[in-house]
């Protein structure tokens, strides 16, 4: 069962731009994880594999941004930071969780949820005050649904999807990387997640019939001292053409609402890939 958590988070301390970055949020998850299972902990930092679980970068907690609101163009979240964040200042940071196992090992950690112990990134302390679950009407990336939910709910009729990518968005292609969402780099992401964790395996989907027929794209560069990463950034809306059965088309939607838990792409583990399906482009 897919869970998109988000954890309502203030710092005590400014937090330095340089351990905000997605290097530094994997290593907090981390500590969250060996807080309540030392072992599993040891296991996530030394896996290599596809790992159930995706982070989102830190976010400045700001009501009125559009991309809390759900409105059109607010597909941007901020990836990045150039100053300290100070001290009081209130932030979210989501967290997914794509498997049982892992969420049910976390479970203790949000039951016994102290709003007094700091938590560390880099020099600073950081206090989690709440953790929202379910949505919200000016929270959309909290979230849970089981796999069977997703697949019974995703429609057998709607042709039209509309993804927005929220953080920078690469997909691998052979040894190197690719900023072009081609239908195939991105249902085939989803895809391979879904049939890993859902126990609903998804076959024969229909991609040659999935056409890209609206592209607000274009390219961010984030860099910090170990890496460069290039990815994408903006909307993009598939339709699906053509005579396909309704079984296929229900799949497509299926994976198209998977997006949300799960991102697309690389280094979702780091906060790229956030990728979330809207329904009025």
């Amino acid at each position: 069962m897919p869970h998109s958590l988000v954890l309502n988070l203030l710092p005590q301390s400014p937090i330095p731009p340089q351990y905000l970055t997605g290097r530094h949020l994997h290593a907090l998850f981390l500590t969250l994880v060996s807080s309540v299972d030392s072992t599993l902990g040891d296991r996530l930092h030394d896996s290599t594999a596809d790992k159930a679980f995706t982070l989102s970068p830190l976010q400045i907690s700001n009501t009125n941004s559009p991309i809390l609101k759900g409105g059109k163009g607010g597909s941007k979240l901020q990836y990045s930071h150039q100053q300290p964040i100070p001290a009081g200042t209130p932030c979210w940071w989501r967290i997914s969780l794509l498997d049982d196992t892992l969420f049910g090992k976390l479970t203790q950690l949000w039951l016994n949820l102290n709003p007094n112990r700091p938590w560390h990134l880099g020099p600073a302390d950081l206090y989690i005050t709440s953790i929202q679950g379910t949505p919200q009407s000016i929270q959309p990336w909290a979230n849970a649904s089981t796999y069977a939910q997703l697949y019974e709910e995703a429609s057998d009729r709607n042709s039209s999807i509309y993804l927005t990518f929220s953080t920078p968005t690469a997909f691998r292609q052979g040894q190197y990387d690719t900023t072009l969402p081609t239908r195939e780099s991105v249902f085939n992401s989803l895809l391979s997640r879904w049939n890993k964790y859902s126990g609903i395996e998804l076959n024969h989907i229909a991609f040659e019939s999935i056409f890209p027929s609206f592209v607000n794209i274009h390219t961010e560069i984030l860099a910090d001292s170990r890496s460069k990463f290039i990815g994408i950034i903006g909307e993009l809306t598939y339709k699906i053409l053509g005579a396909v059965e309704p079984i296929q088309i229900k799949q497509i939607n299926a994976l198209a609402d998977f997006a949300l838990y799960t991102g697309v792409g690389r280094k979702t583990t780091m906060g790229m890939g956030m990728t979330r399906r809207l329904y009025s482009p």
